[in-house]
């Protein structure tokens, strides 16, 4: 369930992957969910004719998996129904954020209520959800949200000011019974301060002070390759493999573009006039504005290895995919790049990322990353060393 404003108090810890085996794509059951993109929000929470899909365990009011994810986020929020937070989150709940994770529904419910209270006219706006799964394993739902508010009430970033700030986010959820049970959460924390007018660095220092007493954390070799050998090929497609396989597609391509750093297979994946949203508001176009994003991430940690965490997928209509990817980066920061002067530090860079497959090219994709949380983790570094 996806909030823009809020910036939860975490511990430190890296997300494991998720214990449950996690199915590509739904065969033959997306086409019978009503789809969030150009669906008007009355057939969204009032919809049509009754129970798409089988949800033992949930509430009757609900009608299939993307109705749930969307309609409890608006009875939550925007209907302000917070207390609904303890019908719809596991007690023990484990939320992932970019810095760190916490348990338990009562922090969620603590952190909701200090968001409305900073932004208490703000709109959420449901993008697309992508989800796989079924009522006895449980679903996962990858949830984009767009927001639109003002900051009239005191935040973790600051005073009221008044501005007007748009926001942007990515809910991972897995579902089960009616109850959130994890949760990973990503949002363009740094594109709200600079919207708030704010300093980012001081900012950024000031949020990083807060994080000074936490355990450092031991890191040992990025396995980006193994010893003084070449970073290793993705293993051959099967000769069985169908046409166009999706999750070999995502997976064997970006472990080129990103590990064995063949940029040149960007104008494979990518179509020419793709449009690329990341943090800070930014719509970029084109595969040279990717391009610069990656060489951007690996200039500053030129180490880095990537790996895809969590993948899956709907069909939207032939030759249409829209996918939702959970992805680690992890490297050292010796190089120059998006986040400045070297620090010698071990970062992992975690995000959460939905792509629109089509005629096997992507063609529009959202990435969001852990950026506030590695621009703290530098703060300190360089303040120790001064």
């Amino acid at each position: 369930m996806a909030r823009l404003s809020a910036r939860s108090r975490s511990r430190n810890g890296a997300q494991p992957p998720a214990e449950r085996p996690v199915p590509g794509a739904t065969p033959g059951a997306a086409e019978r969910v009503l789809p969030v993109q150009n669906t008007d929000i009355t057939r969204l929470m009032s919809p049509e004719g009754g129970r798409r899909q089988s949800l033992a365990g949930f509430d009757a009011d609900y009608v299939d998996i993307v109705n749930y994810i969307v309609r409890c986020t608006h009875k939550i929020w925007e209907e302000m129904g917070m207390g609904l937070i303890y019908t719809h989150y596991l007690h023990n709940a484990k939320v992932y954020t970019g810095d760190g994770w916490f348990l338990g529904r009562d922090q969620v419910v603590a952190n909701s209520v200090q968001a409305l209270s900073a932004m208490p006219d703000e709109r959420a706006y449901a993008e697309s959800v992508v989800w796989t799964g079924d009522d006895q394993a449980g679903f996962y739902t990858s949830h984009l949200v767009l927001s639109m508010g003002h900051y009239s009430g005191a935040s973790v970033y600051g005073p009221p000011s008044g501005r007007r700030v748009l926001g942007c986010g990515i809910a991972l959820c897995y579902v089960k019974d009616n109850l959130i049970c994890e949760e990973w959460l990503l949002h363009d924390d740094v594109g709200v301060i600079r919207q708030l007018g704010l300093d980012v660095d001081k900012t950024v220092a000031r949020l990083a002070e807060q994080d000074a007493a936490k355990p450092p954390q031991n890191y040992g070799d990025t396995e980006h390759r193994l010893g003084q050998f070449a970073p290793e090929p993705y293993p051959p497609q099967s000769a069985a493999a169908a046409d166009f396989d999706v999750d070999d597609f995502v997976r064997r391509h970006l472990h080129e573009i990103w590990n064995r750093r063949m940029f040149n297979v960007i104008r494979d994946v990518y179509a020419p006039d793709v449009l690329f949203h990341q943090t800070h508001g930014r719509s970029e176009y084109g595969r040279g504005d990717y391009t610069a994003f990656v060489l951007g991430l690996l200039a500053a940690f030129p180490d880095a290895r990537f790996s895809i965490d969590q993948l899956y997928w709907n069909q939207e209509g032939p030759d249409t995919y829209r996918t939702s990817m959970r992805w680690s980066l992890i490297g050292t920061h010796t190089g120059h790049g998006r986040f400045g002067e070297p620090t010698g530090q071990r970062v992992r860079v975690w995000g959460l990322t939905q792509h629109l497959i089509r005629a096997g090219r992507i063609v529009d994709e959202w990435t969001l990353i852990n950026e506030l949380a590695i621009l703290k983790q530098l703060y300190l570094a360089r303040r120790a060393k001064a």
